[in-house]
């Protein structure tokens, strides 16, 4: 019986391991307690559920910075292709910010979407997006919403930026928008025509670069603050020339005489355009005015003009000859970098400093004639240009070299 008693214990655990009971377990027994633990399967998805839902969805190719409780997209792998989702937190982070130029020259993107976190979207953050098609904003965003792609500020008064990729040709801005931001519609090359409606008051800079395709940006007739004049844009007193579209059609353009200042990059990549002509009422012409017009021959600067800006003729390639005024006091950065066919010039005796890089890449500037003093020299100005300087010779300053070309009388000129 001793013997029995440990069999019959034996024989009951083996059936209960070896055949499925049809009694239920006790509350709380052992065997409900095995029933109900994970597997091992189980528990690597337990593991994964318990993770911040960021852990896994963050996009590997997007750079952030985290200040106290907040995140910002700082940048994001230019090689980044297709649709991009910027996540609402990071390491368990709000992501409240795009900071500037974040997503600059992300070719390749073709739309991203921004979650309701977001609070701030800096200057430039979508700027050479040439691909992309349409920026959506998350429903319960409280600063940011989108029209069919476009981004604008919550109460649609601030156009922040139209997609460069977007498939359309013509856009009417909403009325309800009173400023367009920054770089708004750089590199659109797809537009043709822009309307301006009437609630508008203040255009960003750089607000149409690199728009190739435009012909004619068109103002409302109510509009305060704006105005156009066959599709040229003006401030409303028309003292402003804001942009000149780069499409438009004809060869020649004579500037109005009520013009007294032309705006940065107002002639940007006009390739259409042989020659302009700038009245006596302008006193002031703006950085990169005249960049890449590439058929631009000929240019007179009136004698009302202060100074020439940084990088005004950079790459007008077709350029080969400017009178410049003795009204000129400066020469600014890249001036004329890149005029490859500018084979001469005369600086006047009113020029006491020429810029960094003024004469870059001027590849047939054979002879710069200076009719003063030696003027204040920047770093590089005559950098892979290779010509002979000539000066009077009671001007002052002067030595055998000027930015390490060769400086010779006047009188030496062949």
């Amino acid at each position: 019986m001793k013997h029995l008693i440990p069999l019959l214990a034996f024989s009951f655990l083996i059936g209960c391991d070896g055949e499925k009971s049809n009694v239920a377990p006790s509350e709380g027994s052992p065997e409900e307690a095995a029933s109900e633990a994970p597997s091992e399967g189980s528990l690597k998805e337990t593991a994964s559920e318990a993770k911040p839902p960021e852990a896994v969805s963050v996009n590997p190719n997007l750079k952030y910075e985290i200040k106290g409780d907040a995140v910002t997209i700082t940048s994001c792998n230019r090689k980044t292709s297709g649709d991009l989702i910027i996540p609402a937190t990071i390491q368990g982070k709000a992501v409240t910010s795009v900071g500037e130029w974040a997503f600059n020259g992300c070719t390749s993107l073709n739309s991203i979407t921004i979650p309701d976190s977001v609070t701030s979207i800096a200057e430039g953050a979508f700027n050479g997006c040439t691909s992309l098609k349409t920026i959506e904003v998350s429903a319960g965003n409280v600063n940011y919403t989108d029209v069919e792609g476009v981004l604008f500020y919550k109460g649609k008064t601030l156009l922040n930026t139209y997609p460069a990729g977007k498939a359309s040709a013509n856009y009417v801005i909403p009325n309800s928008v009173t400023s367009i931001g920054s770089g708004a519609f750089s590199y659109c090359t797809g537009l043709t025509s822009i309307t301006i409606g009437n609630g508008i008051s203040s255009i960003g800079e750089n607000a149409f670069n690199g728009c190739t395709s435009l012909t004619t940006i068109e103002v409302s007739m109510d509009n305060m603050n704006y105005t156009d004049v066959e599709g040229v844009l003006f401030n409303r007193g028309k003292t402003l020339l804001n942009t000149y579209p780069a499409n438009k059609a004809g060869a020649n353009y004579v500037i109005p005489d009520s013009i007294t200042s032309i705006g940065d990059r107002a002639f940007t990549q006009c390739t259409n355009l042989t020659s302009i002509t700038i009245p006596d009422s302008v006193t002031r012409v703006g950085y990169w005015a005249f960049t890449q017009c590439t058929s631009l021959t000929s240019i007179t600067i009136p004698d009302s003009v202060n100074s020439i800006g940084g990088y005004t003729f950079w790459s007008c390639t077709s350029l080969t000859s400017i009178t410049i005024p003795d009204s000129v006091t400066s020469i600014g950065n890249y001036a004329f970098a890149d005029c490859s066919s500018l084979k001469s010039i005369t600086i006047p005796d009113s020029v006491n400093s020429i810029g960094n890089y003024a004469f870059f890449i001027c590849g047939k500037l054979t002879e710069v004639t200076f009719l003063g003093n030696a003027p204040k020299i920047a770093n590089y100005v005559f950098e892979e240009s290779s010509p002979t300087i000539y000066r009077k010779p009671e001007a002052k300053g002067w030595g055998e070299t000027l930015a390490g070309r060769p400086v010779k009388l006047i009188t030496e000129k062949p």
